[in-house]
């Protein structure tokens, strides 16, 4: 699959594997998230409030659009968190689980 990003320079960093949604992925060390993920697709998160994807908006950490969680649910943005090996994402809004009181 061709990205949204694509790498013209600085290709001799040694890779690093991580899994998007359940599929491997490889960026270079030193690489964010954002970068990684846009570089190996075209999106980095589905809209909570409707069916599009998002592809992050002001790339520095300020307007909220580019969070992802890990298999904890731990939230990253990913414009500003760097990639590591074996880290698993998942760009899927949470969804809740509200207990009914009795």
């Amino acid at each position: 699959m061709t990205g949204r990003f694509r790498r013209l320079d600085e290709t001799d960093r040694a890779p690093v594997r991580l899994t998007v949604d359940g599929s491997d992925i490889t960026a270079l060390t030193g690489d964010t998230l954002m970068v990684a993920m846009l570089a190996n697709g075209h999106a980095l998160r589905s809209a909570e409030f409707g069916p599009e994807r998002r592809a992050g908006f002001c790339l520095m950490g300020a307007c909220q659009d580019c969070w992802v969680r890990d298999a904890d649910g731990n939230a990253f943005r990913a414009c500003s968190t760097e990639v590591a090996e074996g880290l698993a994402i998942s760009t899927q809004p949470l969804t809740a689980d509200w207990a009914v009181a009795p």
